[in-house]
């Protein structure tokens, strides 16, 4: 009998999309923020806690904590985030615990804002996640979003792709660890 091919788990695809009902960032997006939302669903069931720890844990991610900790004396440790992940931390580098649900949370950081939901599928037979990471920017108290904002958006929109991209691979290989 002839041995069937093994075939490499399929690397989940990141899309812009809606926030879902209940939404934590919708706040943000009935006001003059600006927000987004991406969102990948994986074959797997993936818990908050494993969502934040595998997000904040990227490669991508590990370098922009760094980059923190190097120029903004805000450094932090991969043991930090599994602190926030399990909910036993408020502060995380830049980021302070804005509003946090069983299933999701914002983190606020200046004017910046970022949200990580997930939404477990158990009812289908292969029992999927769908992982959400979204931002809000909140416009200076005088005038708008400024220059810097709309000259880093298209930037923003394609790190926020490859974050969560990254940590839905994770998930895809069955692992999340870094």
């Amino acid at each position: 009998m002839p041995q069937q091919a093994r075939h490499p788990p399929r690397t989940p695809s990141v899309a812009a999309t809606a926030l879902p009902p209940g939404a934590l960032l919708a706040a943000y997006a009935e006001t003059q923020a600006y927000t987004d939302c991406y969102s990948v669903t994986v074959g797997r069931p993936v818990s908050f806690a494993e969502f934040i720890e595998a997000f904040y844990t990227t490669p991508p991610f590990k370098l922009e904590r760094w980059l923190l900790g190097r120029f903004a004396g805000l450094a932090s440790t991969d043991a930090e985030v599994r602190l926030l992940a399990q909910g036993q931390a408020s502060r995380f580098a830049a980021w302070q615990v804005e509003a946090r649900e069983p299933h999701q949370a914002i983190l606020a950081a200046g004017r910046t804002r970022s949200w990580l939901m997930v939404a477990p599928h158990p009812a289908e037979s292969d029992a999927t996640t769908t992982l959400f990471f979204g931002s809000a920017v909140v416009p200076r108290k005088r005038g708008g979003m400024g220059w810097p904002f709309n000259a880093l958006l298209g930037f923003h929109k394609l790190y926020s792709r490859v974050l969560l991209g990254t940590a839905a691979r994770r998930f895809a290989r069955g692992t999340a660890e870094s």
